[in-house]
């Protein structure tokens, strides 16, 4: 069973939408609004996303060794930011659809939103994607008769 709070959580939003901590505005792109909350995937600023506003909210996070830690929050102690979060890693050696998997399944037993399914899937994989090492790009091969003979004349 949930607890109440003794202030709703849109009232919270209206006070705290045009300034908070976690808010980034900026002047350029007609004046985007964004957010640097952890419990935030899209890093919108917008209420659906809010991380702090909503008693149930999803964060993913990047871990060590190319791993991703998602960030659930708990309804029970909404007052004790301490005591409120809940963190489950997956390790970076597990295949891409695995944790994808374990994400969705892990929202889905707990109740939290359906809404965020998709949003915490494609954090959890822009993480991997960016966490994966670059490879050199290969020489680039030459192609026709004239241009080997020209790189046969450049080489010695």
């Amino acid at each position: 069973m949930a607890h109440q709070t003794n202030v709703s959580s849109d009232l919270i939003w209206e006070l705290c939408r045009p300034n908070n901590a976690y808010l980034v505005k900026r002047k350029s792109g007609g004046g985007a609004q964004f957010s640097k909350d952890p419990l935030n995937l899209t890093n919108k600023h917008s209420r659906k996303y809010s991380g702090f506003v909503n008693s149930k909210a999803v964060g993913v996070l990047p871990a060590e060794k190319g791993g991703v830690t998602l960030i659930t929050k708990k309804t029970k102690h909404q007052n004790r930011p301490a005591a409120n979060r809940h963190e489950v890693t997956f390790a970076g050696n597990k295949s891409g659809p695995k944790v994808y998997k374990g994400i969705v399944n892990y929202t889905a037993k707990q109740n939290y939103r359906a809404d965020l399914r998709q949003e915490a899937v494609a954090r959890a994989s822009a993480i991997r994607e960016s966490s994966r090492p670059k490879q050199d790009t290969p020489e680039k091969k030459v192609r026709g008769a004239k241009a080997k003979k020209a790189a046969a004349v450049e080489e010695p």
